[in-house]
């Protein structure tokens, strides 16, 4: 099977109903889009990247556009960055949702490895799950920081680690579509962060599983740890003291940097960070 061909097998079958919908492969698409805007996740882009209307914004491996149709949303001049044709999760998918929600940015075809713009093009680029699916992480990287603007922000958010040959087996042997489609792969952080170095990118940030949520959102969401911590204390120290702990947001970021600490599965999730010299 391609990638359009092992989405469309999951959303026929019922047993991955949630992983459909967490990925946003549901339809209509523009309800999947309004879905994400409402998220935790969306608000977090903001809050990271802080940018106005008119900026220039590129995503790369836009797939079926929800996070490029945010930023438009918002107002911002959007390119997404989309090779796939597919009406399912490509750029046919995209058209359409541009078509359904009357919100619109620009197509553009080509892979990350070779980006088809002027230097200094763009205020901000980012991606989501692409990274860990580039054919040559260190050319990309190299791309997106040639077409930003000086003090331009690079955000790569839900980046699929694995620190050794062995985390990237299992990891690929757990996937739930890799056994359909072949195209999964998770690289070290090292090998992110020399990547993101090697290219001249500075002031880099990795956000792991649990720090932020632009890594848990939506697999995870911040009252469903705050229920583990609850639980957690509860279980130790009683009910009343697990529920005033769970109510202060400082223990709930203690406790979630505490997972994010402990969680060393193969293809965990992590974000990246990072911006152009000025």
């Amino acid at each position: 099977m391609n990638w359009e061909q092992a989405v469309q097998w999951a959303r026929n079958e019922p047993s991955m109903e949630g992983l459909v919908k967490v990925c946003y492969y549901d339809d209509p698409i523009a309800s999947a889009a309004d879905r994400f805007y409402q998220s935790e996740e969306w608000p977090a882009f903001c809050d990271l990247l802080k940018f106005n209307r008119n900026d220039k914004v590129l995503e790369v491996g836009a797939g079926r556009g929800l996070v490029s149709w945010a930023f438009a949303k918002d107002g911002c001049d959007v390119t997404a960055l989309e090779p796939d044709p597919s009406n399912i999760v490509g750029a046919g998918a995209i058209r359409e949702l541009m078509r359904t929600t009357g919100v619109n940015f620009t197509i553009a075809d080509q892979w990350g490895e070779q980006l088809p713009f002027d230097d200094s093009t763009f205020d901000f680029a980012f991606c989501r799950a692409v990274l860990h699916h580039a054919r040559d992480l260190d050319q990309m990287c190299l791309e997106v920081f040639r077409v930003l603007k000086p003090g331009g922000k690079f955000l790569a958010v839900k980046e699929h680690v694995a620190d050794t040959p062995q985390q990237l087996a299992d990891f690929l042997k757990a996937h739930p579509l890799h056994h359909l489609y072949g195209g999964e792969h998770a690289f070290s952080m090292r090998e992110y962060r020399t990547a993101l170095l090697s290219a001249n990118f500075e002031n880099l940030k990795c956000f792991e599983q649990f720090d932020h949520p632009i890594s848990w959102a939506p697999l995870y969401t911040r009252d469903g740890i705050r229920s583990q911590l609850r639980t957690a204390v509860s279980n130790r120290l009683g009910s009343m003291l697990g529920d005033w702990v769970a109510s202060i947001e400082r223990m709930v970021d203690l406790y979630a940097r505490r997972l994010s600490a402990n969680s060393h599965a193969p293809g965990r999730l992590v974000s990246f960070l990072v911006s152009k010299p000025r």
